[in-house]
């Protein structure tokens, strides 16, 4: 079933736009992407036209019921001026969502909680939440002062099978399938429910990983997550 929030990549080069796209859809292959880069004539720069026309071509796969929409990102300021021009002529913008957040960690955040069925709200937040280069720090920080564990909930550990480790499509996977269950579920003590934070891990194949969850579906969500962890894709 086709997700209910698209998206509008606005860049100054047609290249980045469409390679930000396929970043993307590889993390969630059911929600529809437009790519909108670059002039009319192919050059650097941005195009009304081409943003228009994108933004035309979600609404339209996506509807206008309740939660539905598109969430549109940009790379640099005169992209989100370009934008802002579109919003302006908009027939719907109730159904526009544009969100100044780092493109690639806000594009990838936001379309794992799309393919997930979220309403256009929540990928809004998701996109605007994304904390990009901070990641890697915030990783670091943990590996050298890492907060003391919760004694309770249910732990277990897993040797990653993927031969990318927790990277790209198979971390998007394991945070999909984290945000399916009813329980809070740490890997490494990251959300595995965050894309993000899952790859900033860098965890490599056939490194063990350490699972942890509280919450009623606990038990269950550790026999899933370690299942898909232990079996490569």
């Amino acid at each position: 079933m086709m997700a209910r929030v698209a998206f509008v990549i606005a860049s100054h080069s047609d290249l980045l736009a469409r390679g930000v796209v396929e970043l993307a859809q590889q993390m969630a292959p059911e929600v529809f992407f437009q790519a909108a880069g670059g002039t009319d004539e192919g050059g650097i720069g941005t195009s009304f036209d081409k943003i228009d026309a994108a933004v035309s071509a979600c609404l339209d796969k996506v509807g206008d019921d309740d939660g539905a929409g598109v969430v549109i990102l940009t790379d640099l300021g005169s992209a989100t001026m370009t934008v802002e021009s579109v919003l302006d002529f908009a027939d719907d913008p109730d159904h526009l969502k544009f969100i100044e957040a780092p493109l690639v960690e806000g594009a990838v955040a936001a379309a794992v909680r799309a393919q997930l069925g979220d309403c256009l709200n929540d990928v809004a937040d998701a996109a605007r939440n994304a904390i990009g280069p901070m990641i890697e720090l915030h990783s670091k920080q943990q590996d050298q002062q890492a907060p003391s564990a919760p004694t309770d909930g249910v732990t277990d550990t897993a040797v990653v099978a993927d031969p990318v480790g927790l990277h790209a499509r198979p971390a998007a996977l394991l945070a999909r399938l984290a945000a399916t269950f009813d329980a809070e579920i740490l890997v490494n003590g990251t959300d595995a429910a965050s894309v993000l934070e899952i790859m900033a891990l860098g965890v490599k194949q056939g490194e063990t990983v350490e699972l942890r969850a509280t919450g009623p579906q606990a038990a269950e969500s550790i026999v899933a997550l370690k299942e898909m962890i232990e079996n490569a894709s």
